[in-house]
């Protein structure tokens, strides 16, 4: 039975995913199951993977359907069709990072809800990011991290895996882009659920367009920002944060 289901949005990802998907086929020793979300049928994405099954072999993959448009609705369709204990988003054209998955599903075993793949640990790097794009991430992780008293020196990352009780428990109020990422993190530590950290790589992509947009996601991430401010220096309680009553009454 799959451990893991690994969430993969993709947007004409032709030339990227077969790498990727290698780098999990070779490295990733966790019974999981890799959902492609995507947007439309004619997405390139599709027909690369379905063209070469020899290069996919042993993978248990299942395409699913995003029924609007864009990264943030095609995460939240594969958060919906997700099972697996533990749920971790994938970036399409990360062929480098497949050796840490194991790691971060045994951190997650130990009790962690969120395990961040951190590019500003030791072993991490972050490398060819847009100077503006770079600035913002890093001036937020530090602020964050050592003022804030975040858990994890890269709270804005999409790179991450998510327990079942996060998944299921912590309704997402964001609706654009990866901010549901920093969203789950900010209030998971205002209810003090367990979050850790494992070395990640970051190479900015060579191909297909990056769907992040930094200037126009930027009033939804300030939104967590101040969030876990607050957490810290106005001493919010757990009560607080809102849970699904379906979670909450089942616990």
């Amino acid at each position: 039975m799959e451990r893991l289901d690994i969430v993969i949005p993709v947007y004409n990802e032709g030339r990227n995913i077969l790498a990727t998907l290698g780098a999990l086929r070779q490295h990733m020793r966790t019974p999981a199951r890799i959902l492609i979300c995507y947007d439309r049928p004619e997405d390139d994405t599709l027909t690369t993977i379905n063209a070469n099954p020899a290069k996919v072999e042993g993978l248990n993959i299942e395409f699913i359907r995003n029924a609007g448009r864009g990264a943030h609705g095609a995460i939240m369709a594969g958060f919906a069709a997700s099972t697996a204990p533990f749920v971790m988003v994938f970036p399409a054209d990360d062929d480098f990072n497949g050796e840490i998955i194991d790691t971060m599903v045994a951190k997650a075993e130990q009790g962690a809800d969120i395990v961040c793949a951190s590019r500003f640990i030791p072993g991490g790097c972050m490398v060819g990011c847009p100077w503006l794009k770079a600035t913002l991430v890093r001036a937020a992780a530090f602020t964050l991290y050592h003022v804030a008293r975040l858990p994890t020196h890269d709270p804005s990352s999409g790179f991450r895996l998510f327990s079942r009780r996060v998944i299921d428990g912590i309704p997402i109020e964001s609706d654009s882009g990866f901010c549901y990422s920093i969203e789950l993190l900010v209030k998971c530590h205002r209810l003090g659920w367990p979050v850790a950290e494992v070395p990640a790589k970051w190479f900015e992509r060579t191909q297909g367009a990056s769907r992040f947009k930094v200037i126009s996601w930027l009033p939804a991430y300030l939104r967590w920002y101040r969030y876990a401010f607050a957490t810290t220096f106005l001493r919010l309680p757990a009560r607080s944060v809102k849970l699904r009553s379906s979670w909450t009454s089942a616990t």
